[in-house]
């Protein structure tokens, strides 16, 4: 019996340290994909979705009217939402055809502005939008699987060097291959 118990302590210490040494090791694995970020270039009308430095995707989108322009700066993404409700002075619609901000919100860290679909996918590619990031519903519901909350975005107002890179670079969405639409 005595024999019996000490195999069984030497082999839970070896389980023990094993289990540790894979804890260490998958601690230290660095091969995590680095984080996505969404540049959108607001003179532009375009949306690139970056991993590191890599453009993953690149969409046309609305922007704000000159009267109620986007706001230029870095946020983050704080919600994601399917099917949302509109809530507008004094009137709700409901997730469908008629909703402002079509089929996916994905809500941005500066209060009551995200990007969005829309029922009006006519404006996309101009300064149309009271100031939210607008794009085409099958393009947002492409960019919602590929986001998560926490993911940095960022609104830029003056064409950059960077910008340049990106647009440059980037592959083009399927639907801008689609013409009139």
């Amino acid at each position: 019996m005595l024999i019996r118990h000490n195999r069984m302590t030497r082999m839970a210490a070896m389980t023990a340290t094993m289990l540790i040494a894979v804890a260490e090791a998958m601690a230290q694995d660095k091969s995590s994909p680095p984080a996505r970020r969404i540049v959108v270039s607001i003179p532009d009308r375009k949306l690139a979705l970056l991993q590191g430095d890599r453009v993953l995707r690149v969409f046309p989108t609305a922007v704000g009217a000159p009267a109620s322009p986007s706001p230029a700066g870095s946020y983050k993404v704080v919600e994601r939402v399917a099917d949302p409700t509109w809530y507008g002075k004094g009137k709700i619609v409901p997730p469908g055809k008629n909703n402002p901000v079509g089929t996916r919100w994905i809500g941005l860290s500066i209060k009551g502005y995200g990007i969005h679909g829309t029922n009006q996918p006519a404006s996309i590619g101009h300064n149309a939008s009271h100031g939210c990031i607008r794009m085409r519903n099958r393009d947002v519901e492409q960019l919602f699987e590929m986001v998560q909350v926490g993911d940095e975005v960022e609104l830029v107002a003056e064409r950059t060097p960077e910008l340049a890179q990106i647009f440059a670079t980037g592959e083009v969405s399927a639907s801008t291959a689609v013409a009139g639409q």
